[in-house]
């Protein structure tokens, strides 16, 4: 048991950087006091440790073109020897570069740090993790071909179904910045079908990584030849590909750790009037759309931009035909017509339109639910608090009766407020109707 206390003492020091000697001589006698204490430790140094040259535990474990992994001092000096071969497979080595295994060093220190007490289910993911480095390696090399980079993007995706992505390989590997790279730094003015197949399924990947992924790799679109390549791929791409931008540019929105792009983003005109088209659309894009500029609606800097690019009357539009065309979002819709009604002209094409004023009035009490109903009664307070136009309208179009029975619902009491609120408001309205209709 002494040589165990002794590894457990040089493995904490090792993590706590106490010990000043250099990390190549520690890594060495670390796996020097291993070898002294197999026979107490009961389990031998697990195979997909040992390098296939030296038979040693991993210190630096890189892997080859042909996806084998060995020990960095090893495989150095057998190519030193003049040998261009992969020893294992004793395939031709047409590309020397080795890939640093990260990975399996990760899991490998893992092991020395618990005395051995290897979780299996990490045994199983070690086997994909040679797999995945040459996928990478293949994907980032310029020599693959657009259809083999296709074939990488499948089997990728294929991966991210079977592999548990909070801890997997393709997060450790860096598979999202690389994806990014191939979708954004690739897309030129002539799009090939291919081209845009691949962004397809490159962006469907990248979407699977994202929410275990470094959001600071969208900053990107920072770059001006990038962010051009990003609006060139939503003008070209099928609904698909748009409604994967859509996820993006709501993730860019929503995140303080890329709030510069997502300023760049609301400057763009051709963006705004792409997200705005979605909006006609009956398939799924259309919800994207909504989410999309629902996100950037809750930047000051982008509200009066979509205002001007007619992001009112689309949004209305939504609301009108939204059960006409089984839409779920348009409660979405209304949320951010009460966020860009603090923009004046914005109120100004509500006012002067009165389907504006049914669809608000129409989102007040829905028999299905109250999602929508505090934004559409806030809206209608923002509206008739300025303009006795906006009041009358609001009154021809039913809105008293919807406010009673909002009030009359399981809503909540917040919600209940505001519409008494606006109940006065418009009370007073009708009162002095008769009274100016009989004066002479």
């Amino acid at each position: 048991m002494e040589n165990n206390a002794e590894l457990r003492l040089y493995t904490k020091n090792f993590r706590e950087n106490i010990i000043e000697e250099p990390e190549v001589f520690l890594v060495h006698k670390i796996v020097e006091l291993v070898y002294q204490s197999t026979k107490e430790r009961e389990m031998a140094i697990p195979p997909l440790f040992k390098c296939p040259i030296s038979l040693d535990l991993f210190t630096d474990p890189v892997t080859l073109c042909t996806g084998q992994t060995y020990d960095r001092s090893s495989i150095e000096k057998w190519l030193a020897a003049g040998n261009l071969t992969c020893p294992v497979t004793m395939q031709k080595l047409d590309d020397l570069s080795m890939v640093p295994n990260h990975t399996l060093r990760h899991l490998i220190d893992q092991w020395l740090q618990e005395d051995s007490q290897f979780c299996l289910d990490y045994c199983e993911m070690i086997n994909h993790v040679d797999c995945i480095s040459v996928l990478k390696h293949r994907l980032d090399s310029e020599d693959s071909t657009l259809e083999e980079k296709l074939e990488i993007v499948e089997k990728v995706y294929i991966l991210s179904e079977e592999l548990p992505l909070q801890n997997s390989c393709l997060i450790q590997l860096d598979f999202f910045p690389l994806l990014l790279e191939k979708i954004f730094r690739k897309v030129n003015g002539s799009c090939s079908e291919d081209d845009l197949r691949f962004s397809e399924r490159a962006l469907a990947c990248a979407l699977k990584l994202l929410p275990f992924s470094d959001l600071t790799s969208l900053n990107m679109l920072k770059e001006e030849p990038v962010l051009d390549c990003f609006l060139s791929l939503f003008y070209r791409g099928n609904v698909n590909i748009k409604r994967y931008l859509c996820h993006i540019v709501e993730v860019i929105s929503s995140s303080l750790e890329t709030q510069q792009v997502s300023i760049m983003l609301g400057k763009s005109t051709k963006l705004q009037q792409e997200l705005l088209n979605l909006l006609a659309e009956t398939s799924e894009a259309s919800e994207a759309g909504i989410k999309a500029i629902s996100a950037q609606s809750c930047l000051e800097t982008t509200r009066e931009n979509l205002v001007r690019e007619g992001a009112v009357e689309k949004l209305i539009a939504y609301i009108l035909e939204s059960e006409k065309y089984q839409r779920k979002l348009a409660p979405t819709a209304i949320a951010t017509i009460e966020r860009l009604l603090v923009v004046e002209s914005a109120k100004e094409v509500v006012i002067s339109n009165p389907s504006c004023v049914r669809a608000l009035v129409k989102m007040v009490f829905r028999v299905s639910d109250h999602q929508g109903s505090e934004s559409a009664v806030n809206s209608l307070l923002a509206l008739c608090c300025d303009s006795n136009h906006a009041r009358e309208e609001a009154i021809s179009a039913g809105v008293l009766t919807q406010l009673l029975l909002l009030l009359q619902s399981q809503c909540s009491g917040r919600t209940k407020a505001k519409a008494r609120m606006l109940l006065k408001l418009l009370n007073s309205t009708w009162v002095e109707q008769p009274k100016e209709a009989a004066s002479p």
